[in-house]
């Protein structure tokens, strides 16, 4: 099938917004993985019940994890342009548009890893306890192989979420497909080119659920 001729006349742009994209989505999958992963489980062993429950902790924790995704949005982002600054040096880029999108990312994780961990039977928790594990072989060798299911899939949900934000960071040049989209295919009447983009960002989001789904069902299946 050819390609029409806007999109071949756009085609370095279109990788260029591909790339900055992948850019931004992956720096935030590893600020979720990295921080939001072990935020979560904070969140999980300070609720009550559990072996470090603490309810003035969990209540800041869940507080600021609540406020952060309470947050539209482009008004988080607008927000943190002042420490946006004081991290990467501006606030316009692909690169400065990484840092509110990691720290939703963080906070947007933090909470299914938490939701994840519930759902571990209690039976493992207590059989744990009763062969002496401590604090981090509980979390590594019990909740974390037990709940490996749960965990690709909220990370897979929180990735397709993390696409979307993403597009909206063309709006203060973070640059993606979604700023592509709108400068080229809705200010300059090309439908073509809103037309390609969508369908590229439908078939990367089918992807990654498809990924996501098979190695969750294969992780699940070894349990």
């Amino acid at each position: 099938m050819r390609l029409p001729e806007s999109v071949l006349k756009y085609q370095h742009e279109i990788w260029q917004a591909i790339g900055e994209t992948f850019v931004m989505v992956g720096i935030s999958i590893a600020a979720a993985v990295l921080i939001g992963l072990p935020l979560g489980t904070l969140l999980y062993l300070f609720r009550k019940g559990q072996r470090y429950q603490n309810q003035t902790l969990s209540f800041v924790l869940g507080s600021v994890v609540n406020i952060v995704r309470s947050f539209p949005f482009l008004l988080l982002v607008v927000f943190m342009i002042p420490f946006t600054r004081i991290v990467v040096g501006t606030s316009i880029g692909t690169l400065a548009a990484t840092v509110p999108l990691s720290v939703i990312a963080i906070a947007y994780y933090a909470r299914l890893v938490e939701q994840a961990l519930l759902d571990v039977p209690r039976g493992v928790v207590e059989a744990a306890a009763s062969m002496g594990a401590s604090t981090m072989q509980l979390v590594v060798k019990f909740l974390y192989v037990e709940a490996r299911s749960g965990l690709v899939l909220g990370l897979t949900t929180a990735t397709i979420s993390f696409i979307s934000y993403s597009t909206v960071m063309g709006i203060v040049g973070g640059g993606g497909v979604g700023d592509f989209a709108i400068r080229y295919g809705y200010q300059r009447f090309e439908t073509e080119i809103m037309v390609f983009t969508i369908i590229i960002m439908i078939i990367l989001v089918q992807m990654i659920q498809f990924t996501g789904s098979r190695l969750s069902h294969w992780l699940d299946r070894r349990s």
